[in-house]
């Protein structure tokens, strides 16, 4: 009894989530396109980076550009001896 109970609940709460996801907001557009994007080195910068990520030996001290907010930033290394893309 108490485990059709349990079933039933979670059928009924995926049912009440499923029009959630659905109606996406104006600014899913937005998400597509950032999602599109690929981390990749194009001549001396690189595109698609997420800032604060760690950056690829390939990319110490070189600039890149965020995904969504085409902020530029750099791959610096940081006192505990990380690489990471830090803002310009």
């Amino acid at each position: 009894m108490l485990k059709r109970l349990l079933v039933s609940a979670v059928l009924a709460g995926s049912a009440l989530a499923a029009p959630a996801v659905a109606a996406l907001p104006a600014s899913a557009a937005v998400q597509a396109h950032a999602a599109a994007c690929t981390y990749q080195r194009s001549g001396s910068h690189w595109n698609c980076v997420t800032p604060g990520a760690y950056c690829p030996a390939a990319a110490h001290t070189k600039y890149g550009y965020a995904k969504v907010t085409s902020h530029k930033y750099k791959c610096s290394q940081y006192s505990n001896k990380q690489w990471r893309w830090k803002r310009v």
